[in-house]
């Protein structure tokens, strides 16, 4: 399975402004169609809880998508499962992956925050990062990658520049 990894991060690598989740807030309109086209043309989105939190008000569950919502606590969100469209699950990336590939997906878009981030690249899951880098410092917030010690190597396969502020969009491969 192809597992692309995609996030924004300000130019000092936070993807939040502080303890604000809501990157609606501060992300360019530019990133934000970038972002929903990728949705668009994905079938299969993985996201944390945390993520999934955040961004509940934009996401419009549909019968041809599969979005998966890691959690601790699946069972906590079991009224709000529908199979098939928004499942909540624990299991390890590795596990999910290999079930998923099973069921014939064959591309995966990663859409989590920096704790989920760790541990599909600590599990050398991920082929691929979109980074959009929006033109502001925040000091503080999270990163890209929480909780884990990594060391990988991504390879620059293009840089686009999406707006006259200097939106970049970065698209790199990982080195496995």
């Amino acid at each position: 399975m192809k597992l692309t990894m995609t996030m924004l991060a300000s130019v000092d690598g936070k993807t939040t402004l502080g303890d604000n989740q809501n990157v609606y807030s501060w992300s360019s309109i530019e990133d934000q169609k970038y972002f929903f086209s990728l949705i668009k043309k994905n079938n299969l989105i993985v996201m944390g809880r945390a993520s999934y939190d955040a961004s509940k008000p934009v996401i419009k569950i549909e019968k041809s998508k599969l979005r998966i919502v890691l959690t601790h606590s699946p069972k906590k969100h079991l009224n709000q499962t529908i199979k098939g469209q928004l499942e909540f699950t624990d299991e390890s990336p590795e596990k999910l992956v290999k079930r998923l590939s099973l069921l014939g997906y064959k591309k995966m878009l990663l859409v989590g925050g920096g704790t989920i981030n760790g541990l599909f690249l600590i599990q050398n899951l991920v082929d691929e990062l979109y980074l959009t880098i929006e033109p502001k410092i925040f000091g503080s917030g999270k990163s890209i990658v929480e909780g884990q010690l990594l060391n990988k190597s991504l390879r620059l396969v293009s840089v686009k520049k999406i707006n006259e502020t200097g939106t970049l969009l970065l698209k790199y491969k990982v080195i496995k």
